[in-house]
């Protein structure tokens, strides 16, 4: 047919060349033990430039893989481009993993190179040997930490320092551009992959006004790692839009990220909750006026936390939901503006606590597990939650058997139960590893623990079931008391009771002292289960 568009590629060199031409005069700021360095746009590109030509030096593959096992700074940002916009695949290594998961995710992607930060170059020094397929170790000094003893090792800013800008040209935007592998929360880690395509649009969403709204008016803090489910988006949205990025380096302790969203007036910054807890007690007398936007998710926002962020700042946080596996923004809890009108600040904080819409590209559906029917949009009826769209993953890489999460007609299990009200917004009701099945009855473990933050003297909260031998399972707390405060197992109780169903109550709140957390933040209830494998209830 006569006048259809030019086919043209969607890969990531569109992006850079944009930043590179039109925001020149932008920044990379990033927090080092030395305090804030800077680099504009224009000199990020020319050393982005020059990498690529370190990747050629370095003899990685026309399309192999590159390892990076570094913080959020400047440099990982020219790791983010280099790589994929040389045809190569940028493989994020977590930086919190067990030793035998990340060789296990080494070996299995068989990366070339390991771009490794000077501060965490020892964590590696165990597993060289059984790295069989990395030729070089690349340092990025950081400012500290003890560089392992092995001849593959050189140093990033020498071969820099010799290295010739190149061009960046990618014509097949199904090419790979980049991967990251689960957390390996059960059984192995598995590698998920994304396309030049799936990133582009993935990114155009992001700057979306009702998803997450990236523009060039930002400062971008993410405190969520850019080796955690594709930095959310926001490393590749900073660049394509010229928004000024705020990189925090190796120090995410509170009092740092707080001096960093108001020395350089951040607008908008992005962690998972735990993050925002520690943030939210330090928020008082600080100048916070530039912030316009604080995004979580990972889990569930507790309703407490987000309307403490309102009190605090005037701006409550907008939770978004994804996975590894959508790259990762699937919805977020952009609230319509006839609902802004006609709710009370008690309905409003109610529907903050969803994960709100789903993104423009993706489409979801809830469905009685096991089935590919839909369920009503009631906020009643909980089904597990799927997905599809062009930036949700197909298939696991190299990983045989990973049928199993996905539909026979090709859609995304993502292991969540959740409702939809008559809106079309979707609150994610619990994990299906982590409900509570007590007596033939869900209880919804995510429920329970937000209403027992939403006490005053809580600072943490976990629920996970205990065998029961009448009822199959049964809920216990566990929680974490604020520093300085007292609470009683009746306290908690009491403040649930007029909350939710008396079924739902725990048979016993257990105090500890700190809820584990996985790798990337979130509670491990995997952990905590194991812990009390033989913890017997109290009687009656």
């Amino acid at each position: 047919m006569q006048g259809l568009m030019q086919d043209y590629p969607l890969t990531l060199p569109h992006f850079f060349h944009r930043a590179e031409r039109l925001f020149p005069k932008k920044h990379v700021a990033t927090n080092t033990p030395g305090g804030i360095e800077r680099i504009t746009y224009g000199e990020w590109a020319d050393r982005t430039r020059r990498l690529g030509a370190v990747l050629e030096a370095l003899g990685v593959s026309p399309d192999g893989r590159v390892g990076s096992f570094a913080w959020n700074t400047a440099r990982h940002l020219e790791l983010y481009f280099a790589v994929p916009c040389t045809g190569r695949v940028l493989h994020t290594l977590n930086l919190r993993l067990f030793p035998a998961d990340l060789t296990y995710i080494i070996n299995h992607a068989e990366d070339e190179v390991i771009f490794a930060d000077r501060s965490v170059a020892a964590l590696l020094a165990p597993l060289l040997p059984e790295l069989t397929t990395v030729k070089h170790i690349v340092i990025m000094d950081d400012g500290k930490g003890d560089v392992p003893d092995d001849p593959r090792i050189v140093d990033y800013e020498k071969l820099m320092a010799d290295a010739k800008p190149v061009e960046f040209n990618v014509t097949d935007e199904n090419q790979a551009g980049s991967m990251m592998y689960t957390s390996g929360t059960t059984g192995k880690p598995k590698g998920v992959v994304y396309s030049h395509r799936s990133m582009w649009l993935h990114t155009m969403a992001v700057m979306v006004h009702d998803v997450l709204g990236v523009s060039e008016v930002d400062t971008i803090l993410p405190v969520v790692p850019m080796f955690h489910a594709n930095c959310w988006g926001l490393a590749h949205a900073a660049v394509a839009s010229g928004a000024n990025l705020v990189m925090p380096g190796a120090d995410l302790s509170p009092p740092t990220l707080v001096d960093l969203m108001v020395s350089e007036k951040v607008t908008m910054a992005a962690g998972v909750p735990t993050i925002w807890m520690g943030v939210l007690p330090l928020l008082a007398g600080r100048d916070l006026s530039s912030i316009t936007k604080v995004l979580c998710g990972g889990s569930a926002v507790p309703k407490s936390l987000s309307e403490g962020f309102r009190e605090a700042i005037g701006v409550p946080i907008t939770q978004a939901w994804g996975m590894t596996e959508t790259s990762p923004i699937a919805s977020t809890g952009h609230i319509k503006s006839y609902l802004q009108e006609s709710m009370s600040i008690d309905e409003l904080a109610d529907q903050r606590a969803t994960v709100g819409l789903i993104a423009p590209g993706v489409e979801f559906r809830v469905v009685e597990p096991g089935t590919v029917s839909p369920l009503p949009w009631d906020g009643v009826t909980s089904g597990e939650l799927q997905v599809a769209g062009p930036w949700i993953v197909r298939d696991y890489y190299n990983h045989p058997g990973s049928q199993e999460s996905f539909t026979p007609d090709g859609w995304l299990r993502t292991g969540d139960v959740a409702v939809v009200d008559d809106e079309g917004y979707i609150k994610l009701v619990d994990r299906t590893k982590d409900l509570v099945k007590s007596g033939g009855e869900w209880i919804s473990s995510v429920e329970l623990e937000n209403e027992i933050m939403a006490h005053p003297k809580v600072a943490e909260a976990a629920v996970i079931g205990i065998a029961h031998p009448k009822w199959d399972e049964r809920p216990i707390a566990c929680v974490v008391i604020k520093a300085g405060e007292e609470l009683t197992k009746d306290e908690v109780l009491d403040h649930l009771r007029p909350r939710v169903a008396k079924w739902w109550l725990p048979d016993d709140v257990v105090f500890i002292d700190e809820v584990p957390k996985t790798s990337v933040g979130k509670f491990s209830k995997k952990t905590l289960r194991e812990k009390f494998v033989d913890y017997t209830l109290p009687t009656a």
